[in-house]
């Protein structure tokens, strides 16, 4: 990993290895990958900021929000997105991870160049979350307030942790959850792709296993629909029924915001050892 991004375990381990008197054996889990995603503009901004990518086929997704009341922050959100789908695969977790960090810093560059170059006091912005799945670890790269989420045996939590100023009042206590929700700065984030010369993106890795369902979205959904909401329609549907359902009951309560989901989930396929 490039010098710069500290990539952090999460609270779950991955399985440990056997200890016999002839061999070291590992039990491998096989699982295979289901996914949609979905965007929609909502019904107050008459342009979409939000992007989405689903590439299943090398285990990457994000969502990208390109930054409320920034210059184009439709192109930002696309430019991330349209880079991410030209991202080759990787032999490893750990390689694809470095080329996802070079790329998401080749944008942030870009776009700051931009806005710099056309003398723009505003920024050329946007949001991102990445979720990359290698067989059974994951890895969550992010900027912004776009979410990444778990579910796992009925347990629903945040991955990710919002750069924010309401999540900084939060850490010191200085608000509650509650009053956050509805606070006057919730859409003031403190890091985005193109805002800043120098980028500073967060991660966090952790295993997977069979059963896990994931979500990525903007915060056009969080801003309507609760957590618990949002674990029952994981637990129930499929990924493709999820990111529908989801999306739908955004629209259903005013989509105030544009709104971006992505759906994964992980089934088990067969158990090998070695």
């Amino acid at each position: 990993m490039s010098a710069g991004l500290v990539c952090d375990h999460d609270q779950t381990a991955a399985e440990p290895e056997v200890e016999t008197t002839i061999r070291r054996r590992r039990v491998i889990r096989l699982m295979a990958l289901e996914s949609a995603a979905s965007t929609h503009p909502g019904f107050v901004r008459a342009i979409n900021e939000d992007a989405v990518l689903d590439r299943r086929e090398i285990g990457l997704w994000a969502v990208a929000d390109g930054v409320g009341g920034a210059h184009a922050g439709d192109r930002a959100s696309q430019a991330i997105v349209d880079s991410l789908a030209e991202l080759p695969a990787a032999a490893s977790g750990p390689e694809m991870l470095q080329q996802l960090q070079r790329t998401l810093e080749q944008v942030n560059g870009r776009l700051y160049g931009e806005a710099l170059a056309a003398g723009s006091e505003r920024p050329i912005a946007s949001t991102v979350v990445c979720l990359l799945i290698q067989g059974d670890r994951f890895f969550c790269l992010w900027a912004g307030d776009s979410r990444l989420y778990r579910l796992r045996d009925r347990r629903f939590e945040q991955i990710s942790r919002d750069h924010s100023e309401v999540q900084s009042l939060l850490d010191y206590g200085l608000i509650t959850a509650d009053e956050a929700r509805r606070h006057p700065r919730a859409n003031a984030i403190t890091r985005a792709i193109g805002a800043q010369q120098e980028l500073a993106l967060d991660c966090i890795m952790g295993d997977v296993e069979p059963g896990d369902h994931f979500l990525l979205c903007s915060d056009g959904l969080t801003k309507v629909v609760d957590d618990a909401e949002i674990a029952l329609v994981l637990e129930e549907c499929t990924p493709a029924a999820a990111a529908d359902r989801l999306i739908g009951m955004t629209l259903e309560r005013g989509a105030p915001d544009n709104v971006s989901v992505a759906t994964v989930a992980t089934v088990a396929t067969s158990r090998a050892s070695c």
